[in-house]
């Protein structure tokens, strides 16, 4: 643990240091400004770096690990079919277990995702309260358990990854036009900023212990593919969630 915590807090202290480094850099040679609260600026950078590398850590020691484990023991043949052999061709709602847990993680890790929060703090200060941190978290986080559960269900089935994303991305498009215009450009970046720390490993440990273990799936071809899913489905629940309290609002006026 103290060998895995000294290399993270170094690759943390790297990373930090380019950024500190330019944002630093910009502010004295540039704009030429003094840096407004210096020792308070270098003591957030201190906390930061601590910050992220225990962080890191505890996501390597624990997450990951107990993740990939409980994912490649629901899609083990032991487990869906028990004691008898498995099917040549198994049936899509032989795995149920997978699609509860593929949304449960898809839920859970979105809500620690670190950088949905940050986004759904800034929301809520650009909006002057409209937009209320949990709300926005919990629908993101309803919308990544969605796409990842759809997504284990393209693994199993074997359908073509380009057929879902093209229709989630036409729906994507419908709503851009139909969906308040203040919250299109949030919905946006909501898809975005949910592939990152969390989300990221745990899913991709997902989709390649589900495909190894089904019969005809090739992890390199099926098992990526679930992070396209957690970026898209954010956008649609987002947008939907605003056309929702939008018509609820002009139905209540009436």
């Amino acid at each position: 643990m103290i060998d895995a915590l000294t290399k993270a807090l170094l690759a943390t202290v790297r990373d930090v240091a380019a950024l500190s480094a330019l944002l630093l850099g910009f502010q004295l040679f540039v704009l030429r400004q003094p840096i407004p609260h210096l020792r308070r600026v270098l003591v957030g950078l201190v906390l930061a770096v601590f910050g992220l590398a225990f962080f890191l850590v505890g996501l390597e020691l624990a997450l990951f690990p107990l993740g990939q484990l409980m994912a490649t023991q629901l899609s083990s043949p032991e487990f869906v079919f028990g004691a008898g052999a498995a099917p040549d061709s198994p049936r899509w709602w032989m795995y149920g277990w997978i699609y509860l847990f593929a949304a449960i993680i898809g839920f859970a890790t979105t809500l620690a995702e670190p950088a949905l929060i940050a986004v759904a703090f800034k929301a809520n200060q650009a909006s002057r309260g409209t937009v209320r941190p949990w709300g926005l978290r919990l629908v993101v986080a309803i919308g990544v358990g969605a796409g990842i559960s759809l997504g284990t269900f393209r693994i199993v089935t074997g359908t073509s990854l380009v057929l879902f994303i093209a229709v989630g991305y036409l729906i994507v498009l419908v709503q851009t036009f139909l969906a308040p215009k203040s919250i299109v450009p949030l919905a946006y970046d909501s898809g975005g900023v949910t592939t990152s720390t969390v989300t990221v490993p745990l899913v991709t440990a997902l989709g390649l212990g589900l495909s190894a273990t089904i019969p005809g799936r090739n992890p390199a071809l099926d098992g990526f593919g679930l992070i396209a899913f957690a970026s898209l489905f954010p956008m649609i629940t987002v947008m939907g969630y605003a056309q929702l309290a939008g018509w609820w609002a002009r139905r209540r006026s009436k």
